[in-house]
């Protein structure tokens, strides 16, 4: 079945190889590329957008914290009208792939170029916009750009981060994309994100696209067990305070008890210690002190919270059971966010007049979705992985699940922005 709207598959894919380019590294497997917020490589993946939206007849914007947007507001369209926005990032994790974030940038340029080259009119405008700093690997956590999109966090607090070295206005200014004002989430209609799945659930049920639920929440949680660090060999066992021993019980505790929950309650529960650091970690030294970082996650914020109060209670219990001194921080809590049901429906659409019927999943991973569905309604469509490889140079999504997606995606884009196809 044709929606009127047919995608250039070509156009897309060089795209993203274009972009592959930038920032590639060396790697064994795979492709890899290192694209770091504010780094040179950055600035580079960023120009060459910025040529492609202006080549595709944007008008394009850089807001303070490096935030852009392609914005097509043909005359016929309200130019009032709140608009439908779409895209994702393009900063990548250290030896990154090349479709987590790309694609759903150049598949919503596509699906712009697209609805120009076949439209009759549209009634709103459409904006294809590219997030700073998603990965959370330079200057914050995640989600960076977008968090300030959507008012959760002020430019002048977003601009005075720092990498230890430079700031990140600094850092923006240096590549020439640290831009003015602030572009504001909760003056769009809606908000379409297409990224790779990151997992296998697509693959393994054979479907090339998959509709999300909901975004899990995301905890992060940062102990430290304070022993005291003795001789190694002249310190007998019943007088040692050893932190890293004291550390292995709540590592297993954070496992056992997601584990049970997995089984018993909801099967998106997932906790994990990710970083361990050992105080002085000399062999022939007792452990005196030991930092972890646990990261817990689920779709339900009462899972969350009863992961973490897991966390506690196993703390409590090494301050009495071990003597040792336990401290406890919690500096980053994003709750679980629903999606929009009526981008859902665009979405369904979409697919629909491909005759196909999207899989509903929930994504394990937060993205910047997460933070604009806090102020519009949003939605995201996966794409299939193979392998369900992701940051990784093993990361692949196939050209044809790439062009499939980049189409629903179109479908669904022009349904919201009200896009009457040409009539021959």
């Amino acid at each position: 079945m044709s929606s009127g709207f047919e995608i250039d598959r070509e156009a897309v894919k060089d795209d993203i190889q274009r972009t592959a380019n930038i920032g590639m590294v060396d790697s064994d497997v795979g492709v890899a590329r290192t694209v770091l917020p504010g780094s040179p490589a950055n600035g580079q993946a960023r120009t060459y957008l910025v040529e492609r939206m202006t080549t595709a007849g944007l008008e394009v914007s850089t807001d303070a914290v490096g935030n852009i947007c392609g914005r097509w507001a043909p005359p016929e369209c309200d130019q009032t009208a709140g608009a439908v926005a779409v895209g994702s990032h393009l900063d990548s994790v250290p030896m990154g792939g090349i479709f987590d974030g790309p694609l759903g940038i150049y598949a919503g340029l596509e699906g712009v170029r697209t609805i120009k080259r076949n439209a009759r009119d549209i009634t709103r405008p459409i904006e294809v916009v590219c997030f700073t700093g998603e990965e959370g690997t330079r200057f914050a956590n995640g989600v960076l750009g977008s968090s300030v999109s959507a008012g959760k966090r002020s430019v002048a607090d977003a601009l005075a981060l720092s990498d230890g070295d430079v700031t990140l206005e600094q850092a923006l200014q240096d590549i020439g994309f640290r831009g003015e004002g602030r572009l504001d989430a909760s003056e769009w209609d809606s908000w379409l994100e297409l990224h790779v799945e990151q997992g296998r659930i697509l693959e393994r049920a054979n479907d090339p696209v998959g509709v999300v639920s909901s975004i899990t929440g995301t905890t992060r949680c940062r102990v430290r067990i304070e022993g005291e660090a003795n001789h190694a060999g002249t310190t007998p066992m019943h007088e040692r305070t050893d932190a890293l021993a004291a550390a292995s019980e709540l590592v297993l505790a954070v496992e056992g008890d997601a584990r049970e929950i997995a089984v018993d309650e909801s099967e998106s529960a997932v906790a994990t210690v990710g970083s361990l650091t050992v105080d002085p970690g000399t062999i022939n030294v007792v452990p005196g002190t030991v930092t972890l970082g646990i990261d817990i996650r689920d779709t339900e914020s009462s899972v969350i919270e009863r992961m973490v109060g897991t966390v506690e209670k196993t703390c409590d219990a090494l301050r009495r059971d071990r003597d040792v001194e336990v401290s406890l921080e919690t500096p980053y809590e994003i709750r679980p966010q629903p999606m929009a049901e009526r981008v859902r429906g665009a979405l369904h659409s979409g697919a629909r007049r491909m005759d196909l019927e999207p899989l509903v999943l929930h994504s394990g991973a937060g993205h910047d979705t997460m933070q604009v569905a806090t102020v519009t309604d949003a939605r995201m469509l996966f794409a299939r992985s193979r392998g369900g490889h992701s940051h990784s140079p093993l990361e692949h999504t196939d050209w044809l699940d790439c062009a499939v997606a980049t189409q629903v995606l179109t479908n669904a884009l022009a349904e919201l922005a009200g896009a009457e196809p040409q009539r021959n």
